[in-house]
């Protein structure tokens, strides 16, 4: 007898370890635990979400004939690992062999393939997550032998293997990345549709209220929660995403507005991480939409990108390189994360806006992460361990293997450029380029020295000059430091003197 372990990002049918087993001979195991729930401060959201999509995934294997042995959480339960849940398991049930997908977490990959066999007294054997398009090994022999790795090069690799968007092998529209086109501002038209809402049922209501009892400490609130727990649901999300918002999702996909928490956005990240939803179903879907003339081609173009693409990529760098990769620190940075990224409680209104919706609603779109709190993590020098565990922690679709090379690599540009050519720092000036912020804030985005000037702005420029010795001859930034050598000296001073003040009073903002 056999037995898979699933794991709570693993809820897909097409699973690897699954395909391995006999359904009338062998089990599945499926746990809710204490170290995985509690290793950082996990968004209640996030927790409900994935104990729930667990639970009603647990019962779709049951009613398709499945042997599932479900062990709910329990705080009081002696051992609060999955191997203890197994060990537990085998105890009752003999068994030849542990199978199990590789998982997304290196710490978790490393304790299955190193310690696991001897616990448990079982060979334990790790499958590949055929539902990712690109494997770890075919990753590596992309990367092999490249004296930079950039996305756009695997991105187009993507393409021509799945041939989405294709002519035989050239791209359709005659270019592979319409990211131009995709950075307008949203001034009020078209109206942004409504979200769809879920229905919950008995499990949803029963985890929603051990969360609430159990993690009431952890960041966030339940109030809101309105993610799907279902593949029905997740293919409800994706069905309202495609018929309403994709059409504008390029225009505006980098868009900000106070009181719209998620613009035109796909809000499947939660689904796909998990694996409610694949990859290559919902690109399809964005595809036929524009086969169909629902959607123009640079809004689908610019979908598929994040999935095939920057997706695909961030897994690939993130097995490419660990472990060394979560201790880089290329800038040196050593501040400690302000404490309102916890609390909310700031009067930068840009910052607080995020916050709100990543409190409210354990969410927050890409530009908001990677332009608002994290270029504001950045400027500001906080130890990049401190913000990933932050991303981490009160994200619903944040996993570790996605997590890390965003916040480490894109947000902090601390793995020294091996994700993104050059840092994603900016001046408060972006920030009112692309949102309504700005107007809510009692900081003065046009001024950078005053009293009362925008954070972001003498802040930026103090990044600048900080770091001038890696990236002055960074040819993508040469015309900012142009700029900033053209800047008379009292100027310089003047800049100088007021972050130095926002950098010693950086809780008080």
């Amino acid at each position: 007898m056999k037995l898979a372990l699933v794991l709570g990002d693993q809820l897909s049918e097409s699973l690897s370890s699954l395909q391995r087993l006999n359904k009338r001979t062998d089990w599945v195991v499926m746990a809710e635990v204490g170290v995985e729930a509690r290793y950082v401060a996990h968004h209640q959201q996030k927790i409900a979400l994935i104990f729930s999509a667990m639970r009603h995934f647990a019962d779709s294997l049951r009613a398709a004939g499945w042997r599932v042995h479900y062990h709910p959480y329990n705080p009081d339960c002696p051992g609060q690992g999955l191997h203890d849940v197994l060990r537990e398991f085998l105890a009752q049930h003999a068994a030849d062999e542990v199978i199990i997908t590789e998982c997304g977490e290196y710490r978790l990959h490393q304790q299955m393939q190193a310690s696991w066999p001897e616990q448990l007294g079982i060979p334990v054997t790790l499958l590949p997550d055929t539902r990712f398009i690109c494997s770890k090994t075919e990753f590596a022999g992309w990367a092999q032998g490249r004296k930079q790795l950039r996305m756009e090069y695997f991105y187009r690799e993507m393409r021509r293997k799945t041939g989405l968007l294709m002519e035989g092998d050239q791209p359709v529209g005659g270019q592979w990345n319409f990211d131009s086109s995709n950075r307008e501002p949203y001034r009020g038209d078209p109206l942004i549709p409504i979200r769809p809402m879920f229905v919950y049922d008995n499990i949803d209501k029963s985890v929603l209220d051990l969360v609430a009892a159990e993690f009431a400490t952890h960041p966030g609130t339940l109030t809101h929660f309105n993610w799907p727990t279902t593949r029905t649901q997740a293919l409800q999300a994706l069905d309202s995403f495609i018929n309403t918002r994709l059409c504008w999702f390029g225009d505006f996909q980098d868009a900000m507005q106070q009181s719209q928490h998620f613009m035109f956005h796909s809000l499947i990240s939660t689904s796909l991480n998990c694996g409610l939803l694949t990859a290559l179903e919902v690109c399809q879907a964005a595809e036929q939409a524009w086969r169909d003339n629902k959607a123009p081609l640079n809004a689908v173009e610019g979908f598929i990108r994040q999935i095939i693409g920057w997706r695909e990529y961030v897994r690939g760098i993130y097995w490419l390189t660990m472990p060394t990769y979560a201790e880089l620190n290329g800038l040196n940075n050593s501040r400690d994360l302000p404490a309102y990224y916890w609390t909310g409680n700031t009067r930068m209104a840009c910052m607080k806006a995020c916050f709100k919706n990543t409190f409210d609603h354990a969410y927050a779109h890409h530009i908001q992460r990677l332009m608002i709190t994290g270029n504001f993590a950045l400027i500001t020098g906080i130890t990049p361990k401190h913000i990933c565990e932050w991303y981490l922690a009160v994200y619903a679709d944040a996993y570790d293997w996605v997590e890390l090379p965003n916040t480490l690599g894109m947000v902090m540009h601390a793995d020294g450029g091996l994700l993104a050519s050059k840092p994603y720092a900016a001046s408060g000036s972006y920030i009112h380029k692309m949102s309504d912020y700005c107007r809510h804030c009692e900081y003065q985005v046009k001024t950078s020295t005053d009293q009362n000037s925008c954070p972001f702005n003498s802040l930026y420029w103090h990044f600048i000059s900080r770091h001038a010795d890696q990236f002055v001859k960074n040819p993508r930034m040469s015309m900012i430091y142009r700029s900033y050598e053209r800047m008379s000296d009292d100027k310089k001073q003047a800049l100088h003197t007021r972050s130095t003040y926002l950098l010693e009073h950086l809780d008080e903002l």
